[in-house]
């Protein structure tokens, strides 16, 4: 404690110690330059005396013997000295002046051999002696009052936001896991990021060029091929990620008990293109499937009827198609039940597409209000209706969107454990919003396909989720678990899913257990911040006064991963969290790492790889032909149920 005593006691002991270095000094001048003091008659028997008991105690048997004594005793007592601080100026030019102090102090030895009168060179070393005594005690304080602290270094606080990671590799049946690197206080280390219940959900966010397919999506695609798992993959950028998974299939298709076959949907190669009806009559089981293939299809048209389903005037269009859907499924045994057949239908006069369609029991409650409005001339009001579903349906009106569509090469459930299949669909950055629609309904037939016990373990991977229309994707994986159902939602910021999903996009982000971002700024990097927690982290306080400089520490709950730091990670850095079960206990379940992958290698690998082989040889007068065929079988299904209906009310007339 600074109190007045001991800095009393304090300055006492500086100036004891001063003096005795003082005292030692001057009888070793009297010592070895007796004969000096001799000659200028400053001797005498007690002198003598004096110096023969120096002599017994054996301080004075060498030259520097005396003269370290005498210069321990003066740095002790430049230790205590005070003196205004002065932090942060460079001692340099203080600790040169002490130590040309100290080599004078010493080096005046020399001339005790100096070739003159005795007294010349005793006056010589005494003035030597002294002024390097001088020399020490100047700087010696001076020195002091600087002040060696050790700021840290690290500006951006790196060391003191890292934290123990994952070091183990954990493995299991379903798992899957990236090698990395991460920092501990100032050491290199490594480490893994397993995701060892993966069916709990896997969200992936990144900026473009952070990294995510590179060291996450296609690791990953090739690790769960690698453990027999069905995969359904949508490839926003085709065919960036099917290809890669087309090859790795071929590589490890004896991992799986029974054959999988590997199907793809491309709109824009159609030589390299499956066929495949996602109103296939098989999975249509009752109307509310096709109320939800409706809402999908329309959905994917409307993207902000999202956040305004429950309104009348988007309830009401997929009702209309919902109707015209199950119409097509009863019909003939679903035999034109497609999505080509469903459009072309839709653009029917009202005067014949509604007595039809009420034709059907299990449809009158929706056809209802419809009928009503036409019969009251309320014409207005059936278009407000009707008209954006006919319109957005309108867009689907293709040649080689009919192709595709018209046609029953597989079916979508991808993890029958008798025909296992790889799934990629294709989108295109330049068309998503017309092919993004039909995605749509592929993907929601295929949710309720696969959603069911008994089947093999499954992974969905969506890249750049928010450019596709998943209705109820909260409840896919949180049901889903159960049926080994893994679900990996890739995107560029949470911003895009909320601009497209709205309410609906916080509980995406946050029902999945295991998450891995690259770089993320905004509002994105602040709740993955918040999501990672807090953990103790050391601050160091230094006040600097006249007198002393005190420090204090202090630890204090901070963000692990502050959003500053997700903001500026590297390509190829990651931070994240993940999940782990009952039986496999994770405690660091928290990373801030870097993915190792040989990026050589792979290139390699993702060169030698065979392009995805072609399906069909058509030719362009083939797709026009079932263009038309759609056409005349609309036709002819109105004109044949017309001639039905007539043919009724006839009877019915002639009986009455």
């Amino acid at each position: 404690m600074s109190t007045g005593e001991n800095e009393q006691g304090l300055r006492k002991i500086i100036d004891l110690s001063r003096l005795m270095s003082l005292v030692l000094l001057g009888l070793h001048f009297y010592f070895y330059c007796y004969n000096a003091f001799k000659q200028w008659h400053l001797v005498n028997a007690l002198t003598g005396r004096l110096l023969l008991n120096l002599q017994n105690t054996g301080l004075f048997t060498s030259l520097s013997y005396s003269k370290s004594a005498s210069l321990l005793f003066l740095l002790i007592s430049l230790l205590g000295a005070d003196g205004k601080k002065e932090p942060g100026k460079n001692p340099r030019s203080s600790i040169s002046g002490l130590i040309f102090g100290i080599l004078l102090f010493y080096a005046d030895v020399l001339l005790l051999d100096l070739p003159v009168s005795m007294m010349g060179r005793a006056v010589a070393y005494m003035l030597c002696s002294v002024i390097g005594f001088l020399l020490i005690l100047s700087f010696g304080l001076k020195l002091n009052r600087h002040i060696r602290i050790q700021f840290s270094g690290d500006i951006f606080n790196a060391d003191n936001e890292t934290f123990p990671q994952e070091e183990r590799l954990l493995d299991n049946e379903y798992s899957f896991s990236f090698q990395a690197k991460y920092q501990l206080n100032g050491e290199q280390r490594c480490s893994y990021v397993n995701i060892i219940n993966p069916f709990r959900g896997l969200l992936i966010t990144g900026s473009p060029g952070a990294g995510k397919s590179w060291f996450i999506i296609l690791p990953m695609i090739k690790q769960q091929l690698q453990k027999g798992y069905t995969m359904f993959i949508y490839d926003f950028k085709y065919d960036d990620l099917s290809k890669a998974a087309y090859n790795w299939l071929c590589r490890y298709e004896k991992n799986f008990v029974h054959k999988p076959f590997f199907y793809s949907i491309n709109f824009d190669d159609l030589r390299c293109s499956h066929r495949c009806n996602p109103l296939q009559p098989e999975g249509m089981a009752d109307i509310t499937d096709a109320i939800e293939s409706a809402r999908s299809i329309l959905l994917g048209l409307n993207r902000d009827w999202i956040t305004k389903q429950g309104d009348f005037f988007v309830e009401s269009p997929i009702n209309y198609v919902t109707a015209i859907i199950w119409y097509l499924r009863k019909y003939e045994d679903g035999r034109f039940c497609t999505l080509p057949h469903v459009i072309e239908l839709m653009q029917a006069e009202y005067k014949e597409l509604l007595p039809v369609l009420n034709s059907q029991p299990e449809i009158e409650v929706f056809v209802n209000p419809f009928i009503t409005a036409y019969q009251n001339k309320a014409t207005d009001q059936l278009e407000g209706q009707v008209a954006s579903a006919k319109i957005g349906m309108a867009r689907l009106s293709s040649p080689q969107l009919y192709w595709v569509l018209s046609g029953n090469d597989f079916t979508l459930d991808i993890n029958n454990p008798y025909e296992p299949k790889l799934l990629c669909l294709g989108n295109n950055p330049e068309k998503k919003t017309i092919y993004g629609a039909v995605l749509s309904l592929y993907i929601s037939r295929l949710l309720r396909s696969i959603n069911k016990k008994g089947k093999l373990k499954c992974s969905l991977v969506f890249d750049e989720f928010p450019t596709i229309v998943v209705n109820n994707v909260d409840d896919l994986i949180a049901t889903a678990r159960s049926n080994k159902v893994a679900t990996t939602l890739a995107m560029q910021d949470f911003s895009q899913l909320k601009k497209d999903y709205g309410k609906h996009a916080e509980v995406i982000t946050d029902i999945c257990a295991n998450v891995i971002s690259g770089q993320v700024s905004g509002d994105t990097a602040k709740s993955l911040s918040e999501r990672f927690g807090k953990i103790l982290q050391q601050r160091e306080t230094i006040s600097v006064n006249r007198q002393d400089t005190s420090t204090s520490y202090a630890q204090h709950l901070e963000n692990a991963v502050p959003a500053s730091k997700i903001s500026s990670l590297s390509s190829g850095q990651f931070v994240g969290v993940v999940g782990d079960n009952p039986d496999e206990r994770i405690s660091l379940k928290m990373f801030h790492a870097e993915i190792i992958n040989d990026a050589v290698e792979m290139s390699k690998e993702l060169a030698s790889f065979k392009p995805i082989p072609q399906v069909y040889d058509i030719t362009e007068q083939e797709i026009m032909d079932n263009y038309f065929q759609v056409k005349y079988d609309v036709r002819n299904i109105l004109d044949k149920e017309i001639a039905a209906l007539i043919k009724q009310q006839k009877s019915g007339n002639g009986h009455a």
